[in-house]
Parts: structure tokens; sequence; C-alpha cells
């Protein structure tokens, strides 16, 4: 340990002595950014682990390869690339706006959050639940994982506001407020129908009044820009975009155009960056994998009316097609292209590290959780400081969570 710490304080002389002029080997890039991704707090803030060990099949104490079972995440490889924290999303697609689809998302939404502390119950020699900021930096010191849970999708709210402070309680800090369709929050940003309510419904902002009251983070993922701006102007609190990217440098309507951008800054928020590879650059032609997916939408076209464990059969056809038809993926380098240019628009204070891992997330480079340092070693190649790096990987975040849990306690 003291040769390590010797060879790296040298290093960071000769970097500060030779300034710009001197460009480390790869080696000595290995060993300056691996010694910062261990020192600092590293939060990847929207995972949708949950639908892999729904199946009670996945565990998460085991280590597995992503590439034969396809999961991303579990706590031995979250140990090996050094991620501290993570957010476990209960997720919910869209389904009918009916008093029987709102409960039957409702009750869904409750089976995932039950399930995440099930796990977490199950191991707690390695993993624990954490409610506040401050957990996270207790957690990390105990040597163990912190885990939250945040919801994406507001329909599982469904029109009764109550149900927010209700999932709160069950250790809940953000709701995503919608999804790929419309809901009676807001407008999606993929909703292909188009706009409905033109931003926030009347019951959305209500909701963003009654997040602000109980201290959950508000998150602007998947709504549609009008929406956004919406939320900003209503919410009295910073707000987080939990895993999106730059719309300047992938043209998507899931990404944040700069303007938002600037916006979002203004309001004092953070955008995770989001590494699913079709978000992070244009996707090239893949005839076969369309194809195969196409047919898998036409044979499944509402998961809504599918058993247990029909849903468990499709998620598992699912996962079979993408391991059958890789894309080809985004790399690391441009997960920090879009890094740079969110820097560089909003400043470096609002930006953050949100991977999707399990509904998508991963690009050549970062493909499961075990290689997350190789985003620590492509920003300090490219002569991100200590500090900002530890503002990326969690200091910004948590400054909104913590703004935000402040406001309802006023």
């Amino acid at each position: 340990m003291q040769h390590t710490n010797l060879i790296f304080g040298i290093l960071i002389l000769l970097v500060l002595i030779i300034g710009c002029t001197y460009i480390p080997t790869p080696g000595e890039l290995d060993i300056i950014a691996n010694r910062i991704h261990q020192k600092v707090l590293t939060i990847d803030s929207h995972t949708d682990t949950p639908l892999r060990f729904m199946d009670q099949e996945y565990r998460l104490n085991e280590r597995h390869d992503p590439r034969k079972s396809g999961g991303k995440v579990d706590f031995p490889r979250m140990k090996e690339g050094g991620l501290d924290a993570i957010f476990f999303a209960a997720f919910i697609g869209q389904g009918p706006r009916t008093p029987e689809g709102n409960e039957k998302a409702q009750n869904h939404v409750q089976d995932i959050i039950d399930m995440i502390h099930k796990v977490l119950q199950n191991n707690t020699a390695i993993a624990e639940l954490a409610i506040t900021p401050q957990d996270a930096y207790r957690i990390e010191k105990s040597g163990k994982r912190a885990v939250y849970i945040g919801i994406e999708n507001g329909y599982a709210i469904g029109k009764n506001i109550g149900l927010i402070q209700k999932f709160y309680d069950q250790g809940a800090r953000y709701i995503t407020l919608s999804h790929t369709r419309n809901n009676d929050i807001c407008d999606s940003s993929t909703d292909e129908a188009g706009p409905e309510h033109h931003g926030l419904s009347e019951f959305g902002k209500q909701v963003v009044r009654e997040m602000n009251r109980i201290g959950m983070l508000i998150d602007v993922s998947h709504i549609s820009d009008e929406a956004f701006y919406d939320v900003l102007e209503v919410s009295q609190t910073p707000v987080i975009a939990s895993h999106s990217c730059a719309r300047a440098i992938c043209d998507h309507p899931r990404n944040l155009n700069d303007d938002m951008l600037k916006k979002l800054a203004a309001n004092g928020g953070v955008i995770q960056m989001c590494i699913l590879s079709a978000y992070v650059k244009t996707p090239e032609p893949n005839p076969e994998r369309d194809a195969a997916f196409k047919a898998f939408r036409q044979k499944y076209t509402s998961f809504d009316n599918l058993s247990e464990a029909e849903q468990k059969a499709a998620r598992q056809e699912w996962y079979a097609i993408d391991l059958q038809y890789p894309p080809k993926l985004a790399t690391v380098s441009d997960v920090v292209d879009h890094i740079d240019h969110i820097v560089k628009v909003a400043g470096i204070d609002h930006v953050g590290i949100g991977t999707d891992f399990d509904g998508g997330g991963g690009v050549d480079g970062c493909y499961d959780v075990s290689e997350m340092p190789n985003i620590t070693r492509e920003l300090v190649k490219r002569g991100y400081s200590e500090k900002e790096i530890r503002k990326i990987w969690g200091g910004n975040f948590m400054r909104v969570f913590r703004k935000v849990q402040e406001y309802s306690q006023k």
C-alpha cells in the first residue's frame, strides 16, 4: 500500500510540475484512475436490476456473466467495479389508465419494492438499504453496498396522490414521472400518439408539489420537453434526470437539448449520464435485430394480460434476442463526449452517472458494473481532476438529494 501511495504521489507531482505537456502512460493512467475511483463515492442513479431478480432465480450475491445470463449488476461485480451505491428502479410499463389498470400497476410496484427489501434482508453482510444522502457514505465506510429505491413511471400512483407518501415511507426516493407513453401526470417524450397534456396535467402539478413537500426527488428522464419546462416552473427544489444524455451529441427525444441543460443548471439540478448505447450514439442499421424485436412485440402485444409465468418467459425471450443479435455499441469514449458537452453547457456541478443497466444500458468498455472504472479512466485521460470526478460520480447527485430533503424539513 505504501509503495502504491508513493507511485501515485510521484505521478500527481509530475502532472503538477510538467503540466499539460506531460502525458501519462497507459499504466500510469490506470494507477491514477484506480486510486481516484476507490477514493470517491460512486453512485449509479438508475438500474433496472429488479427486473432480473423478480423471477427469484437471479441471485444478487452470486457473480454472473453478462454475456450469458445478460444481467449487468450483482453485488460481487459492484465490488469489483468499485460502485458504492446504486438505485434499483421499481419499474412499471404504461398500461390502461383505468381503476383496474391503476390498481394492478400499484400492486406490481409494491411487489418489486417488497422484493428489493427481501433481497437486502437476505444479504445483510454485503448490502444495506439507504434512504438519506448520508447513508451512502456511512454504508460505504462499512464496506457494504448502499441500495436506494426509485420508482420508474408515475403510472405507479395512478390518480392517488397519497401513494407518493406510501412509497416514500417504504424507501422510494425518486419517481420518474412518466415512461414511454403519456400518463395522468404528464406527456412522455416518446409517445407516438403525441402530446396529450402539452406538459404537466393539473394532477401532475399537484404531484410535483407533493413530491416537494415530502422530500421525494423529481425525475425528468423520459418526459416530454414541454413537461420538463413545466416541472422546472412548478418545482421548488432542484430536479434530476436519472438516466439521460445530451441531445446535441445524439439526437434522440429521450435526451436533453442545450437549452434544457442550461435550464436544469439554473434549477440547480443534475443530469445523470445514461450509457444505453442508442441514447449515446445513433445506432447503425441492424435488420436482423430489428426484425427479431418486431416479431417479439407482435407476439406480446400487451404484457398486462400475461400471467407471471408468461411474463417470465417473455423476459427470457427478450434477453435471448438481445444476446443473439447484439447491437454495435457506443464506447466509453462516446459516453465521455456527452459528459464533456454537458460540462461545457451546464457546468461541472450538473452531471452524474445513471447507467440504465438491465434496462438496456451498457457500452463497449463499460458493458456491466464491473467495468465502471473505465469511465473514471477516460475522465482522467481527458484531464478531469479528482475534485471534478468526485462531483461526477456522486457529489452532484448528493447535493441535489440533500437540497430536496432540506426543503421538506422546513
